[in-house]
């Protein structure tokens, strides 16, 4: 994927997960967009260390769904790391 469609799918992906944590109206679309792009990252690791194979993230609800999931690790982390501060 190109890098415009990388900032597209992250801010998708970061949006969905913002909303099903209960926290998107603490965030603004850049912090979306960084949430559903670092959560692809985190995501595809996981998916990796679970099944074993590479995961290339394209267009698909496959991706989509790992990437939602990535983030909404990411923000549940984030979450307990404010809760200790």
């Amino acid at each position: 994927m190109g890098i415009i469609s990388w900032l597209i799918f992250g801010a998708i992906a970061g949006w969905l997960a913002s909303m099903l944590a209960g926290e998107n109206a603490e965030q603004g679309w850049l912090a979306n967009i960084a949430v559903g792009v670092v959560g692809a990252v985190i995501g595809g690791f996981i998916y990796g260390l679970f099944s074993g194979d590479g995961f290339e993230f394209g267009w698909s609800i496959g991706s989509f769904i790992v990437a939602v999931g990535g983030a909404l690790v990411l923000l549940f982390g984030l979450r307990l790391i404010r809760r200790r501060a």
